[in-house]
């Protein structure tokens, strides 16, 4: 592998991985489903979590930056056989994600085009994701990072369009201010249990921040860039976040019907979208089906690499084939490349020829984005215990986490939460077949775990014993 991320590549990644469709379609029903306080509360509380988890992945990724990021770290630090349980849901999670992406192109294309079969857009930006993956890690780089910074000028234009809205500059009426946030039941609707369900759909948007720990190892700079990137997220998610659910909330009241079950096949009812409607901004659906588009080609494309460079870690640590170790000589693992590809491909014909796989297969995916984030929380404990146990001293670290241990501590237990309140419902009332559904990602991720530890004798690696070198074979400058 090539070393050719530079520092203004990572810093848009790990931005770019926490804007997508659950801030510009889901951010309505959390609203709608919690309040105005709710929401923000629950919003909140998860960007605090994310904030510890980055500087948990940083402090890692600093010292080892290696492709296979929490896998490895997993596999030095902790047990190999959650390095192993890892790597392969985490795979697993992206090549579905791939796939759940590229059928979604066609619900948007379908917007403009809706005479068209939605599988040709599909296959057709299916292999646009292939190709960028496949020229260079650069070329994967540069097309994340416009992407993003089209996510990004969006957000920033409906903060600046917001705020002059509810103080009466735009929007064609008196100020609004902050009436809406306690009309009703407001700022708190539906209690605590609202509020936990909203942490779910916090989680869900939040995922991908931690793709900046699978960059680490094509990074030029990785002990500088990768600070940067993650200093950068806390400000980010306070911005982008925070500011913009409660400029939802100041506008649209949480009472209003078009605030409910949003998705990405009503982009008329995206909050994003009502906003701008409001102030008469022309075809601010038109525009907001376009921002939707990029977000969700951000989303496959950085899916397809890190599904991509975590199948190739494994094949470097025997986890998985040793093919899929091999690299070309533009340093693109290539059959990494094709075998996370077929999967989505495959994934994809199973929602063209019948919903029932298809959605197994998703429900499959749905919470090892949490289980990674644990994962992540557990490794880092264990390493910075390790380093002070080899003798080590904080010094040594070019980047460390403050506040340890109460980020990993506190990061654990809020991933704990999010899990267990995947489905709150079907646990109250004990639905058996919406249970297996919800959770399935547990047993498949026990299994896995197990499989591996039984088969090899695995046990929890001493803290003297854990491996702190930083290298990483197959990858240069």
């Amino acid at each position: 592998m090539k070393r050719e991320l530079k520092t203004r590549h990572l810093s848009m990644i790990a931005l770019g991985g926490s804007i997508g469709t659950g801030l510009f379609v889901a951010s309505g029903s959390a609203v709608a489903t919690a309040g105005p306080g709710g929401a923000l509360l629950a919003y909140a509380a998860i960007g605090v979590m994310v904030y510890f988890l980055m500087t948990s992945l940083g402090e890692m990724a600093t010292f080892v930056p290696v492709s296979g990021s929490f896998s490895t770290y997993a596999t030095r630090f902790v047990d190999p056989a959650l390095g192993f349980a890892l790597g392969w849901n985490y795979w697993f999670n992206w090549a579905i994600t791939v796939a759940v992406d590229v059928a979604t192109t066609a619900i948007v294309m379908h917007f403009w085009l809706p005479n068209v079969p939605g599988w040709i857009f599909s296959l057709g930006f299916l292999l646009l994701i292939f190709l960028i993956n496949i020229v260079s890690v650069k070329s994967f780089g540069e097309t994340e990072y416009w992407l993003s910074l089209v996510k990004v000028i969006t957000v920033l234009a409906f903060l600046a369009v917001g705020l002059l809205t509810i103080v009466g500059v735009l929007g064609g009426g008196p100020a609004i201010g902050l009436h809406n946030y306690t009309i009703g039941d407001a700022p708190f609707v539906g209690g605590l249990p609202a509020t936990l369900s909203v942490f779910v759909v916090a989680g869900f948007s939040f995922q991908g921040t931690e793709l900046i720990g699978i960059t680490a190892g094509e990074s030029e700079t990785p002990e500088t860039s990768i600070p940067k990137a993650i200093k950068q997220v806390f400000w980010r998610i306070l911005l982008f976040y925070i500011l913009a659910i409660a400029v939802i909330a100041a506008i649209i009241p949480y009472t209003s019907p078009s605030l409910l079950g949003a998705s990405a096949k009503d982009v008329a009812i995206s909050p994003f979208t009502l906003v701008f409607d409001r102030i008469g901004m022309a075809g601010a659906a038109s525009v907001m089906n376009a921002v939707i588009l990029t977000s969700v080609l951000s989303s496959a494309n950085s899916g397809m690499y890190a599904a991509t460079r975590m199948l190739w870690a494994m094949g470097e640590t025997g986890f998985a084939a040793r093919i899929f170790a091999k690299t070309n000589n533009r340093g693109i693992p290539l059959a990494a490349l094709l075998g996370t590809t077929a999967v989505g491909a495959l994934t994809f014909l199973t929602s063209v020829m019948g919903p029932n796989v298809y959605q197994l297969l998703v429900a499959a995916s749905g919470l090892t984005g949490f289980l990674a984030w644990l994962g992540i929380a557990i490794s880092h404990y264990r390493f910075r215990k390790a380093f002070i146990a080899q003798g080590h001293k904080l010094t040594e670290l070019v980047y460390h986490a403050k506040w340890f241990p109460i980020g990993p501590i506190l990061a654990i237990v809020m991933s704990l939460v999010v899990i267990a309140g995947q489905d709150i419902n079907s646990i109250t009332n004990f639905h058996w077949d919406k249970l297996l559904i919800s959770y399935m990602s547990i047993p498949l991720f026990l299994i896995l775990f197990f499989y591996y530890k039984i088969k090899y004798k695995t046990h929890l690696i001493p803290l003297e014993e854990a491996d702190l070198s930083a290298h990483q074979e197959g990858t240069k400058k």
